[in-house]
């Protein structure tokens, strides 16, 4: 069966103390291929996630270019009128589980 496509990859993240995203280290896709590594605000990628863009976990494959190792799918949840982006559908709060803090 074919992976679906990804319009980017979440390498690491950065919790503010609040407990939200401070920002992520990601690829995002170009055409083809990705670009060299980004860093996403929360706001950022709360505008990619609205917009349709599909997010997954993971890493880049040493020496592989645009070949990734790809984990959970990245969500937009809405709760009681508040966002939050997590790798769960039931989270409370902002959560990207198994992906490395920075």
């Amino acid at each position: 069966m074919a992976e679906k496509k990804f319009d980017g990859v979440i390498e690491a993240v950065r919790y503010a103390r609040n407990g939200q995203i401070d920002f992520v280290r990601a690829y995002e896709r170009r055409g083809v291929t990705f670009s060299d590594c980004v860093l996403l605000d929360r706001k950022v990628l709360l505008e990619r996630l609205k917009s349709k863009k599909r997010f997954v976990t993971g890493e880049r494959r040493q020496l592989l270019a645009s070949t990734f190792d790809s984990g959970r799918e990245v969500n937009l949840v809405t709760r009681a009128g508040r966002e939050f982006v997590s790798t769960r559908a039931d989270a409370a709060g902002d959560e990207l589980e198994s992906v490395p803090v920075i």
